[in-house]
């Protein structure tokens, strides 16, 4: 039985080759159960086109995925490292509930999900380095602490509160000078 997803066949076609290009890139996404439940074989019949590893397979992952570098990642990244199994390349996991529709969530990932490292900024690799040879790095940032001369802080007069003006009592003195007059 195919999830028809309530879509026409183009779009629906276009909506599991997108989950399929987001699963490859980010080897995790949050989609609808029915969406994930539908993106499941053909993300399988990926896997095992980078399993074979061969120019048809490729051919064939490009016709899906629609991206070189896409390609590139799936059979020199992911291929490899499902390569001791027969079967069972993706998981699926209940999120419940979403709060706006009520729609069932769920998290399609691969069994085998490889970390990525974060990024280090230069400040933190500088951190780092310093870390290792205290003594040589100390010399080295003095007379760039010298050159910096610190700011000064001017400091802010103190806020004065302006009187608040009530706009009922403006009102209510019109109307008792009208009734004064009378």
């Amino acid at each position: 039985m195919r999830l028809q997803l309530n879509r026409f066949t183009s779009w629906r076609k276009a909506t599991l080759k997108s989950l399929a290009q987001a699963l490859v890139l980010h080897q995790s996404i949050k989609t609808t159960l029915t969406k994930a439940k539908a993106a499941r074989p053909l993300a399988e019949e990926l896997i095992s086109l980078a399993k074979a590893n061969t120019l048809s397979a490729k051919r064939r992952a490009f016709d899906i995925l629609g991206g070189h570098k896409l390609v590139k990642i799936l059979f020199d990244e992911i291929g490899p490292r499902f390569a001791k199994r027969n079967s069972g390349f993706t998981r699926i996991i209940n999120l419940g509930s979403r709060r706006g529709d009520n729609a069932k969530t769920a998290i399609l990932e691969f069994t085998e999900i490889e970390k990525k490292e974060k990024k280090v900024h230069k400040k933190s690799k500088e951190s780092a380095e310093q870390s290792k040879h205290p003594e040589a790095t100390a010399t080295e940032k003095k007379p760039a602490e010298e050159k910096k001369a610190p700011a000064q802080v001017m400091e802010k007069p103190p806020l004065e509160k302006k009187p608040s003006r009530k706009f009922l009592g403006g009102i209510k003195n019109i109307f008792k000078k009208e009734r004064d007059s009378l």
